[in-house]
């Protein structure tokens, strides 16, 4: 596996795997949006196919993990570890003081690998979801060597 950055070439795979992960996924111009300025993210390769994705904005200190999906028939297999921990150092060498998050309250699954990855639950948004289920809010803060 490796996992570099990604470019506009790879927004249909992208929305691919976006549109097999997620119940509300989002928009090819959604995707698009993210993809320079404020934004970074990498993909996740296996040999040539992208496997998985996240996309994290930065404002000023603070970074926000926007999406991370890995395509379904390979979930379950440690993928997403490489890609957090890929956010967490490309966010601590940008100077990043911490890394926000928001997670469905039922997605076992991804709340146990935030928490495995160093993130706390620190609030909850009520009925933030178009389903009307509610987000768990997580943070983790990242050591960042002071000049």
């Amino acid at each position: 596996m490796q996992v570099s950055e990604l470019s506009l070439d790879h927004i249909q795979a992208v929305c691919v795997i976006e549109n097999a992960c997620h119940s509300h996924p989002w928009s090819e111009k959604l995707i698009r949006s993210c993809l320079g300025g404020r934004y970074f993210n990498a993909g996740l390769y296996d040999e040539a196919e992208l496997v998985g994705f996240y996309i994290a904005e930065q404002a000023g200190p603070d970074c926000t993990l926007m999406d991370i999906c890995i395509v379904p028939n390979k979930q379950g297999q440690g993928l997403s570890k490489a890609l957090m921990n890929h956010l967490i150092n490309q966010a601590t060498a940008r100077q990043c003081e911490a890394i926000f998050l928001e997670v469905r309250s039922s997605n076992d699954a991804a709340s146990g690998l935030y928490q495995r990855s160093g993130f706390v639950i620190n609030g909850r948004r009520k009925k933030y979801y178009p389903d009307g289920e509610d987000a768990l809010l997580m943070m983790r803060e990242l050591d960042v060597a002071q000049p």
